[in-house]
């Protein structure tokens, strides 16, 4: 297996296939890197150099009990990129992915960057604050803590029901979708899942996004149960000097698996534009 070790000793595990521009890809909580498989597969075979990593705390990456925030989840991003020499790269993140490719960038700014992708993106801020007052509730996300202590093994097998809008009329529940989601959840740390919660939900992204002077593209679901639209990729879109929304009508959180066709082809579209 390939990692890159940052600053502090952390081994971050990261997947490299494939030749050509580079496609970055950064996951949601509290999965990893193999959440993307749907599109690395696509994209590889479509010409593309394909990379994801495992968040530190999640996935086969270490599991420090410090650097759990996105400062360091960003720098960590920099690291995989910076390893690999990646240049032209465009970035493309889900849900608390997207919260790391903003940061990242905030931080590190895009000379090594062409384009950026929010995919149910967690940006500007999830929670309620005085400058988004219509974001949501904190206890909200007191009770995803309190889950993660209490049994986090349960609440990974409830959690895909709303994730990919399995309790939606006439949805089936993918049982496949729905182990493969407990699976990378537990293959994670505890200590880090819980500490990230904070980092998706709390943290004001708005900075970040406006200082993405690359061409960005903003895809979310209009029946995300997990990121509710209005809060997140229609201010998204906003806020992004240069962006173009695309609304997946009916789409859930989880769309990168159940809208996997589309998305890909929006991907491969945005990538030779």
């Amino acid at each position: 297996m390939s990692f890159v070790t940052t600053k502090d000793g952390t081994r971050i595990f990261f997947k490299d296939w494939g030749q050509g521009q580079p496609v970055v890809f950064s996951h949601g909580w509290p999965l990893s890197a193999d959440a993307w498989d749907g599109q690395m597969l696509f994209m590889a075979q479509n010409g593309y150099r394909v990379i994801a990593h495992d968040r530190r705390g999640h996935g086969r990456s270490d599991q420090p009990a410090t650097g759990n925030d996105m400062d360091t989840y960003a720098d960590d991003l920099a690291a995989v990129i910076e390893h690999l020499d990646l240049k032209d790269a465009i970035l493309v993140g889900h849900s608390t992915g997207g919260g790391e490719i903003s940061h990242y960038i905030g931080r590190h700014g895009t000379g090594r960057v062409a384009k950026v992708v929010l995919i149910g993106a967690v940006p500007p801020i999830m929670a309620k604050t005085e400058a988004y007052p219509n974001g949501l509730p904190i206890q909200i996300f007191d009770d995803i803590r309190k889950s993660v202590f209490d049994n986090r093994s349960q609440f990974y097998l409830d959690l895909p029901i709303a994730f990919f809008g399995f309790n939606r009329d006439g949805v089936q529940i993918n049982e496949g979708l729905r182990q493969s989601f407990w699976a990378q959840g537990m293959q994670g740390s505890a200590l880090g899942q819980y500490l990230c919660v904070h980092e998706f939900s709390e943290v004001d992204y708005t900075e970040d996004l406006k200082r993405i002077d690359v061409p960005a593209l903003v895809i979310h679901g209009d029946d995300d149960q997990i990121v509710p639209i209005a809060n997140a990729g229609m201010l998204s879109a906003k806020i992004i000097p240069n962006a173009t929304l695309k609304i997946y009508e009916g789409a859930p959180h989880g769309l990168t698996a159940t809208h996997q066709d589309r998305l890909n082809a929006d991907l491969l579209a945005f990538a030779r534009s």
